[in-house]
């Protein structure tokens, strides 16, 4: 037998490593198995419709039959209503972000600071119940509740005396009703990170801090910050791809004629090109672009969170 069919002392010990690997882990590694296999087809296989973007794609030939078209679809880039929806959806993305980000945060702040355990039990469930409400729903209620004519809000405003406001048609009144929507429905589920992260603080800290005359505050800004650091900024990682889309299932059923000009996002673009006017091969050049720029995203914030001494993916 020749040298180098034997087999060396690092790959015996590689594989004795791996069977017992198996043998610790192997219910868990089976348990885990149809997540890989589900994201493996719903997230990779699905990359091979990428090719769209560059090819002719009649849809009774298949994408593979499809004739090859280069960059000819990507004429979207000199496209102004293209970047009026870009424009838009960063605006609604940017102020959602600035305000919805640390909303979480603060919250769990403040319920940390809750001695009373039932009470805080309430609040966080109250606070986080929205989350389980689809957008849908949650779109029905905002339009019986800034109702014209019959909403409370407009017969409060007309009992203290004020003009009622078309609140639903009036351009203006868009974004802020989309981010505070979205920060109902959203900052109690973030919040139970926020409240994980704390609980695994080391308490002796606490009581070290109030030893030397720390005040709440103090311990607020010395102890519970700093300790849920790596988790804000995973999080943070997490969210900033998240700028360039503002969520169509929460757009869409917002809008109407009198506000398409501040609702018309990337999204319900998309939705437009892609399934009422069966653009298809545009559409898939604007999501490639777009999935381009978000890898960017993670990466550059990856590093830069790496480079000020937080916490990153690796």
């Amino acid at each position: 037998m020749k040298p180098a069919a034997l087999p060396t002392m690092r790959t015996r010990s590689a594989g004795v490593k791996a069977r017992r690997t198996l043998s610790l882990y192997g219910w868990l590694y089976v348990f885990i198995l149809p997540g890989v296999v589900l994201l493996f087809l719903f997230s990779y296989v699905p990359m091979l419709g990428v090719q769209i973007a560059f090819k002719d794609f009649v849809i009774w030939k298949g994408m593979w039959a499809s004739p090859w078209a280069g960059l000819k679809y990507f004429y979207f880039l000199g496209d102004s209503i293209f970047w009026q929806s870009f424009a838009n959806t960063v605006a609604i993305t940017g102020l959602r972000f600035f305000f919805g980000f640390p909303a979480p945060i603060l919250l769990a702040l403040m319920l940390n600071e809750v001695r009373s355990n039932s009470y805080k039990r309430v609040i966080q469930s109250l606070s986080y119940l929205p989350h389980f409400i689809s957008w849908i729903v949650v779109s029905y209620i905002l339009y019986t509740f800034l109702q014209m004519d019959t909403g409370p809000l407009n017969m409060l405003m007309q009992s203290l005396g004020f003009d009622q406001v078309n609140f639903m048609g009036t351009p203006k009144y868009f974004r802020p009703i989309v981010i505070i929507s979205a920060i109902w429905k959203e900052i109690g589920w973030g919040t139970i990170i926020y409240l994980a992260a704390l609980s695994a603080i080391d308490p002796q800290l606490y009581e070290a801090a109030m030893l030397d005359g720390a005040g709440r505050f103090r311990r607020i800004f010395s102890i519970n910050i700093p300790g849920i650091a790596p988790t804000i900024s995973i999080l943070l990682i997490l969210s900033l791809p998240g700028l360039l889309t503002a969520g169509y299932d929460q757009i869409y059923p917002l809008v109407n004629p009198t506000n398409l000009g501040v609702s018309n996002v990337l999204d319900v673009y998309l939705i437009r090109l892609g399934l009422t006017q069966a653009q298809y091969s545009v559409a898939t050049a604007i999501g490639l672009v777009l999935a381009v720029v978000n890898i960017s995203i993670v990466l550059g914030s990856n590093w830069f969170a790496k480079r000020i001494g937080q916490t990153g993916f690796w």
